[in-house]
Order: structure tokens, then C-alpha cells, then sequence
């Protein structure tokens, strides 16, 4: 493991599973208790988590990024920076996160088009700059959420969500961005 004098790293993080390159970590960086980062695992300054939170294998994530407590991250994925992923959100691999997107807690991205019934080529979801994902929302393989996009919260998102709007309902449609919710995210 690669990381700055600085980085306060909890006792119990397990740091670099399985074989690969030692997880290399930014600056100032807080680590908590239970944390697992797999091999080839490359994060940015100012990077955080909750406890418990999960990064697979060939992930890259940039600076000021949260990963909240219980999150997963399955690996073979992109995170922009000023990203914040509440608690219990889980990203499959093969997804692409751009910077300061918001996703709340409970929020599930997934990556396989038919589970277990067929075989297929995971396709996770593409998430714009300055989109906000709700709590609990789902958002499905191969989906696109657009710049500056809002997701309501337990939306089932099936299709791509153009840029500055919003998705709401289940499954979710697609109608003008409130006002109030226009401007990108304020994360950092």
C-alpha cells in the first residue's frame, strides 16, 4: 500500500486483497474501520470513508471523494472527483461516475441485463458530471444519467435520463428539472 504520512487509516483496513499492485492512496486521506481495498485500486487526496466500505479491484477514484459506510464499489470502475456515495450504495463494475455527482443512501446501480438467465456482457451505468441520484433509487444496466440530471428518490430509473432533468416514479419518466434543483451539485 502507497499512501502520504498523513492518511489517517483505521487498524482494521484490510489494504491490497488478492494479487495485484498495493492500492496506492492520495493525500489526507481517512480510511475508517472495516475497510477493504483490493489490489489495483488507485484513490485520489482527500479521499474518505464510512465503516466497512468496499473497493474491488481496478477501481480509480479522484480527490475529495466520500464512500459512505457499507458501501460497495465492485470493481473495473471510474469515480470522478468531489463524488459523495452515502451510505450503503452499491456500484457494480463497469460503471463510469463522473465528478461531483451526489448518490444517496440506499441507492443500487446495476450492471447485468437479465440475472442468471442469460449470458451477458456486464454493462454498468454512466453517471454525468453534477448528477444526484435519490435514496434508494435504482438505476439499471447500460443506463446514462445525464449533466446535471436529479434522480428522485426510489425512482426506478430503465432508460437514459437527458441532461438538467429530472426522473421520477416507477418506472421513472422523465420531466423538466425544477428550478430550485438547477445549478449542479455543491459537494465541494
Amino acid at each position: 500500500m502507497t499512501a502520504s504520512d498523513d492518511a489517517d487509516i483505521a487498524a482494521d483496513v484490510t489494504l491490497g486483497s488478492d494479487d495485484g499492485a498495493d492500492p496506492v492512496i492520495g493525500d489526507d486521506a481517512t480510511v475508517r474501520s472495516g475497510t477493504i481495498l483490493y489490489h489495483d485500486v488507485v484513490v485520489g487526496d482527500r479521499f474518505r470513508t464510512g465503516h466497512d466500505a468496499l473497493v474491488r479491484e481496478e477501481t480509480e477514484i479522484g480527490d475529495d471523494v466520500l464512500v459512505g459506510t457499507k458501501t460497495i464499489i465492485d470493481g473495473h470502475t471510474t469515480v470522478g472527483s468531489g463524488v459523495s456515495l452515502q451510505s450503503r450504495v452499491y456500484v457494480p463494475s463497469h460503471t463510469t461516475i463522473g465528478d461531483d455527482v451526489f448518490v444517496g443512501p440506499g441507492a443500487v446501480l446495476t450492471n447485468d441485463p437479465s440475472p442468471v438467465r442469460t449470458r451477458s456482457e456486464l454493462n454498468g451505468p454512466t453517471v454525468e458530471d453534477h448528477a444526484s441520484i435519490g435514496a434508494n433509487a435504482t438505476v439499471l444496466p447500460g443506463v446514462t444519467i445525464g449533466h446535471g440530471a436529479f434522480v428522485a428518490a426510489g425512482a426506478v430509473v430503465t432508460r437514459d435520463v437527458p441532461p438538467e432533468t429530472l426522473a421520477v416514479g416507477c418506472p421513472a419518466r422523465i420531466e423538466p428539472l425544477p428550478e430550485e434543483l438547477t445549478g449542479g451539485n455543491r459537494i465541494r
